[in-house]
């Protein structure tokens, strides 16, 4: 069983070899490590090798890692679905929201943003795959959401998200990325501070990072598999 140290190494390797291999610019595509359900100890072992971005589906789990751990140089990054009666811990301790997909969510997030705390970077969540069990708006809404929340003080708006249906074909993952990559485009010349696009995991990362990702959301290659969600930290 390999060390998170050796998978981190794997996986970075992975991510250099991708962007070579398509021609992006060297340091343009960011590590997501997707800590969910694991454990602090996890977290600090990764962070020892020089990660510094993680991502949570689970407030109450999460917002007691952030506690726990308190380095003021890692960004936490909330990717679950949002809940109305979460949006206050979200904003008060985390400094990215990949995952806003409604109006009300917006609002409330940019209300509870402290005043004290730098803008929350925010990511509108696209249900590419339109699939009912994913959360996300239609690609076609994204722009009107995103113009909303550009004149939100306590909010920054930094780019979009989406999580497609599982497929294992390479050319059919980049088709499914495609028009969102050029929504992302579009939307970039609009906004002064659009530059993230928070797509590919491991399955589908090669595809992600050719079509622009900016962030890939890797987890069980890091920590192994998950234990069940509200596990003690």
């Amino acid at each position: 069983m390999q060390s998170i140290a050796e998978n981190l190494q794997t996986i970075r390797g992975q991510i250099d070899n991708s962007m070579q291999r398509f021609q992006r610019t060297p340091g343009s595509v960011k590590l997501l490590a997707v800590s969910k359900t694991h454990p602090v100890e996890t977290i600090r072992e990764a962070y020892q090798c020089g990660v510094r971005d993680f991502g949570e589906n689970y407030v109450q789990e999460s917002v007691e890692k952030i506690k726990q751990i308190a380095a003021p140089d890692i960004n936490w990054h909330f990717i679950g679905p949002i809940q109305s009666n979460k949006t206050r811990e979200i904003a008060e301790h985390f400094q990215w929201v990949h995952s806003v997909d409604r109006l009300k969510i917006a609002v409330r997030l940019n209300e509870q943003r402290l005043a004290e705390l730098p803008p929350l970077n925010v990511c509108i969540q696209v249900n590419i795959s339109q699939e009912d069990s994913k959360s996300g708006l239609a690609l076609a809404d994204a722009p009107a959401l995103c113009n909303a929340i550009s004149s939100m003080p306590r909010l920054r708006l930094r780019g979009l998200m989406a999580i497609p249906a599982p497929c294992e074909d390479f050319e059919q993952q980049r088709r499914v990325y495609r028009p969102l990559a050029a929504v992302f485009r579009e939307l970039s010349y609009r906004y002064p501070y659009f530059d993230t696009l928070s797509i590919g995991m491991s399955s589908d990362s090669d595809a992600a990072i050719a079509e622009g990702s900016t962030i890939v959301r890797i987890g069980t290659a890091i920590f192994g598999d998950r234990s069940a969600p509200g596990v003690s930290a």
